[in-house]
């Protein structure tokens, strides 16, 4: 609906609850109530009604008696906003301390609720909760927001797919009648601009959104930039304060033109007659910021009336409430946001995500507690997203001890062939782990694959030395492991490939850099098998006994620790290299993790070959790890 005067109407508070009344009736609409909430309740209010639009439709009211400020972000919102409707409403509302309200006020705020309960419900929060499932609308001054009774909400709402908690603010009440005014408003649809400025990333610039960072803080006026464009969403990521958010020497301030500062209340610098500590001519008043939606990543940005550090007066979070934004997000404490958030945040903005929603199930994975809260109603069309889970493949996190331990037990030289490769994947593999990147520049899938190829061609390369050295430093795992090691309790009765019975058992690395290893010993064949947790186990079947001249038949037992290709190779001992000959050199096969897989080798004995005991060793690579099977055999005269 387009009203036949200005979106928003100045008043005097003693024209507000008439003008409220001319406003509801002249925008007389269905509410679009959820199609099972119930028309009436026994303890609350159901406002709305099933009539059609009224003719002359008047601006939304708002008292602005001695506010400057206000009537400025009036006029801004004009720029932002051209029609009114009544939004969707939530299903529950409640508003603290109503008895200090100015009248009209509540009547204003009817429409986006379907059902208002009384403040004194929320005595038992769990209890509330319990028997009223549905979205809730909590309304009040800014110094009613206190950790009783929010932060019980918070938590009780936080990460609930039958909970959700909307706030609507302000410093005073012409703030507040302020924001919930804003919530009628409906955006131009010319204004699509999508912002991101932050301090302490430098996030991937996705198609359709701004992005600037400490490299352009420098060469751009980000103040001009910031001023001068219409957003219909904008977010500030920095490190801060609840005052300010930084922006290189650029500053997101909450200083309020119009509030007064209380006597006895902690300030910063400016509130003292100190000049700000960043150039005040790179100041940008977040009142003015011209944007639908603006987010506050940074700590503190959004603290409770009793949790706050600064004076009102300079809170960013009631600036931006007295600023032409709809809605405003910010953070009740602090959050670890970065790399996976911008993104995450910047994708959600091109989608129709929830901001709140998306912020904090980003979040899930790194802290158990809300981030960020949202004054606003909101009007995302994408569902909300699972909380998400940073922790990255099991895969990547085994390489990576992996080579932890291959680079930084000393058990490979200084100047072993493999180093530089192991060190150039152990710094991709870290990269990858951390959190600001994981999920964020690269998917899932590109990880995965990046992590496979580069595995395939180490993995390669690994069998291809151990064939041609066996004595190779590497080689040397499970004693150098087992040396600083400390025995598991634990011993598992399994079979030798000769089939007698034989001990399994690990020993536990005593460091970090020190991999527990696998073993198992046979009273007659000795330490038979050799391997780490989680690599592929084998056996290795023969008969007993070649003649000389002859041909050993041999079966490799494979059975991986999880899908994918495996290296296999076999060798005997140096002294027997002379007169016997391996076949295949080397073996592909693409296993099934957990499905034995049998793997036939040959090796042919020269006639000339001594008649004796001797024996010969399977191995086995995948993901930088070594299996070996060893199995003894004898040559007999021809």
């Amino acid at each position: 609906m387009k009203p036949e005067g200005p979106l928003f109407r100045p008043v005097k508070l003693t024209q507000f609850p008439s003008a409220v009344k001319e406003f509801l009736a002249s925008t007389d609409v269905p509410t679009a109530a959820p199609e099972d909430a119930s028309p009436e309740s026994s303890e609350g209010t159901t406002p709305g009604t099933t009539r059609g639009p009224a003719a002359g439709t008047v601006g939304v009211p708002v008292p602005v008696d001695g506010r400057t400020d206000l009537t400025q972000s009036l006029d801004l919102a004009e720029q932002l906003y051209d029609t009114l409707h009544r939004p969707r409403p939530l299903d529950l509302g409640i508003v603290l301390g109503a008895d200090r309200l100015p009248d009209g006020l509540a009547e204003l705020a009817g429409p986006l609720a379907t059902e208002w309960l009384p403040e004194e419900r929320l005595a038992d929060t769990a209890a509330f909760l319990r028997d009223r499932p549905g979205s809730l609308l909590l309304i009040g001054c800014y110094e009613q927001l206190t950790l009783d009774p929010v932060r019980s909400l918070l938590f009780a709402t936080y990460r609930s797919r039958t909970h959700a908690l909307t706030l609507l603010s302000g410093r005073d009440a012409a703030s507040l009648a302020w924001n919930v005014a804003k919530q009628y408003a409906r955006p131009t649809a010319a204004i699509g601009a999508v912002g991101l400025f932050t301090d302490t990333d430098r996030p991937p610039h996705l198609p359709g959104v701004q992005v600037h960072d400490d490299r352009d803080f420098e060469r751009v006026d980000i103040q001009t930039a910031i001023l001068g464009t219409h957003w219909r969403k904008v977010a500030f990521q920095g490190h801060g304060k609840d005052d300010s958010v930084n922006l290189g020497e650029f500053t997101i301030c909450g200083l309020s033109p119009a509030a007064e500062p209380r006597p006895g209340l902690l300030g910063p610098r400016c509130s003292y007659g100190l000049p700000c500590y960043k150039p005040e001519d790179k100041l940008v008043p977040l009142h003015r910021v011209p944007a639908v939606e603006v987010v506050l990543s940074a700590c503190n940005s959004g603290p409770l009336a009793d949790l706050a550090l600064y004076d009102p007066k300079y809170q960013l979070l009631l600036n931006a409430l007295d600023g032409p934004a709809r809605t405003v997000v910010a953070a009740v404490s602090v959050h670890d946001s970065d790399r996976p958030e911008n993104v995450a945040w910047m994708r959600a903005a091109l989608t129709g995500g929830d901001t709140v929603d998306t912020l904090n199930a980003s979040l899930a994975g790194s802290h158990p507690y809300p981030a960020f809260l949202r004054f606003g109603l909101p009007d995302a069309t994408a569902p909300a997203p699972e909380p998400a889970d940073h922790r990255p493949d099991p895969l990547l996190l085994t390489v990576g001890r992996r080579l932890n331990a291959l680079l930084g037990s000393e058990l490979l030289p200084h100047n072993h062939a493999l180093r530089p490769r192991l060190t150039k994947l152990a710094r991709k593999v870290d990269l990858w782990v951390a959190r600001p990147t994981h999920l964020a520049d690269q998917s899932a899938a590109e990880i995965g694959a990046s992590l496979t190829a580069d595995l395939q061609s180490l993995d390669h390369v690994l069998a291809g030395q151990v064939a041609a050295d066996p004595e190779d430093e590497l080689m040397n795992y499970p004693a150098h492991f087992g040396d600083r090691s400390s025995l598991d309790p634990e011993v598992r009765e399994v079979t030798c490939h000769c089939g007698r019975p034989a001990q399994e058992f690990t020993r536990r690395g005593l460091l970090p850099q020190i991999l527990d290893t696998v073993c198992a010993v046979c009273m007659r064949c000795g330490d038979v098998t050799f391997r780490l947790p989680e690599a592929p186990s084998l056996l290795a079947h023969s008969a007993d006994e070649v003649p000389q001249g002859g041909v050993l038949e041999v079966r490799a037992e494979l059975t991986a620790a999880r899908t994918g290709p495996v290296r296999l190779g076999l060798f005997v001992p140096s002294y027997l290299r002379a007169d016997a000959t391996v076949e295949p050199e080397h073996a592909k096969v693409r296993a099934v993790g957990g499905r034995p897989t049998d793997v036939a080798f040959r090796v042919r004995f020269d006639p000339a070959t001594a008649p004796q005991a001797y024996y010969f060793t399977v191995f086995a690579v995948q993901d930088l790890a070594v299996s070996t099977a060893r199995r003894h055999f004898g040559v007999l005269p021809g």
